[in-house]
């Protein structure tokens, strides 16, 4: 029996709350850091001149760093120790925020971003797989739910925290990110007093060699979550990304709280929704969300048509139910099938595509916006998001269909 499996039998039992704390403030934090920038981007536009298509770059270029935490870092956690990557994950976070709170021009704002993708890339998929080891191997359910909670929890308390900072104190570019390095301390607290589920192996069996994946046997059920983790983080990365320009430059808001309060709606309804439907089997939570995501893309673009801000935000809400039940069903339904010694090769997997859809449709509606205007680019982007919303519900009910017995 390997170190790894040892120790995931020793702990195996179920556990309460308490234990996993540590591992969520981790997730908490790390998301948090991802959106705290998301009011401050018009001040920087201000700040050091760059265009449109230059802010969706800097939002984007977070995404290199969470594929390079997950290529190469992914799976280090299965043989390290989870403690052993969150904690440098924490750091890497800090570092970030150190160049955010001293960035001197666009270049800064670039590597501040890189960083923070790697801080959340290296977070991801360490804690939540640490969440499922904490809880025990009978409650893949709760695991994913505590996961997909602290991700919202940290996502919505990002841009409230900056959006009130920026909006009402007299250092809007700096009082952010001292606020988030307390933050980021009681993070690497919480992780360092977090107990250990995974066994340290001799140092010549670990392998930094990028390797993410799904074994052969899990490949026709991941499709399905993963196309619905890719679809979800896309509506989550438009938000973060571009809402708060649409309500100052579409809507006419210039109050800056007003904006990131918008965008925090979505994330807000989402930490309420996800424990509140925790009973819901994977598979229902996951075409639920699915569904949901349609409607919520198409109030979106009503929104900048009608340039009413309480379409708007019943776009955040409606999307924010359908990103908590989508999420939270596609990552358990990763979670629950991965084996024990994959389980943070597999999550990281899941990961990587929800991050690319993250980032390289806010790209592609900048790059449009500057051709054919953004209300074009954002009906061209709903119209995505329901595509791949029914992509996703076909390929899950195939392989439903096909793992019926004859």
């Amino acid at each position: 029996m390997s170190p790894h499996r040892i120790a995931t039998t020793l702990h195996s039992e179920p556990c309460g709350l308490g234990p996993t704390v540590g591992a969520l403030g981790v997730i908490a934090a790390a998301f948090a850091g991802s959106t705290l920038i998301t009011p401050l981007y018009s001040l920087y536009q201000e700040s050091f001149g760059f265009s449109e298509i230059t802010l969706t770059l800097v939002y984007a270029v977070y995404v290199v760093g969470n594929v390079i935490a997950l290529l190469i870092f992914g799976r280090l956690s299965d043989q390290i120790g989870r403690r052993r990557v969150a904690i440098p994950a924490v750091a890497l976070a800090a570092a970030g925020t150190l160049l955010f709170l001293f960035a001197r021009s666009t270049a800064w704002l670039v590597l501040a971003r890189v960083l923070s993708g790697l801080a959340v890339g290296c977070s991801a998929g360490t804690a939540t797989a640490w969440i499922a080891d904490l809880l025990g191997a009978g409650q893949p359910r709760r695991a994913s739910s505590l996961a997909a909670s602290a991700n919202f929890a940290g996502i919505a308390i990002g841009p409230l925290i900056a959006g009130a900072l920026v909006q009402y104190t007299r250092y809007p570019l700096q009082l952010p990110y001292v606020v988030y390095l307390v933050v980021l301390a009681a993070a690497a607290i919480g992780a360092i007093t977090t107990r250990e589920t995974v066994a340290r192996r001799p140092l010549r069996q670990i392998s930094l060699r990028p390797r993410i994946g799904v074994p052969r046997e899990l490949r026709a059920r991941f499709v399905a979550p993963a196309v619905t983790g890719f679809a979800t983080f896309a509506l989550v990365g438009f938000y973060a990304a571009l809402v708060p320009s649409l309500v100052h430059d579409a809507l006419g808001e210039h109050n800056r709280a007003i904006g990131a309060a918008v965008v925090a709606a979505l994330f807000v309804a989402a930490t309420v929704v996800v424990p509140f439907t925790a009973r819901l089997a994977s598979r229902t939570a996951m075409r639920a969300g699915l569904a949901l995501l349609i409607p919520s893309a198409g109030l979106l673009v009503l929104a900048q048509l009608l340039q009413v801000l309480g379409v708007l935000l019943a776009a955040s809400v409606l999307g924010g139910v359908a990103c908590a039940l989508a999420y939270r069903g596609s990552l358990q339904l990763t979670t629950e099938s991965a084996p024990d010694d994959r389980r943070a090769e597999v999550v990281s997997t899941y990961y990587v595509v929800g991050f690319v859809g993250n980032a390289v449709p806010v790209v592609g509606v900048g790059l449009m916006a500057r051709v054919a205007g953004s209300m074009a680019a954002d009906a061209v982007f709903g119209a995505v998001i329901a595509v791949f919303a029914v992509v996703a519900l076909v390929a899950a009910a195939l392989v439903r269909d096909h793992r019926r017995p004859a």
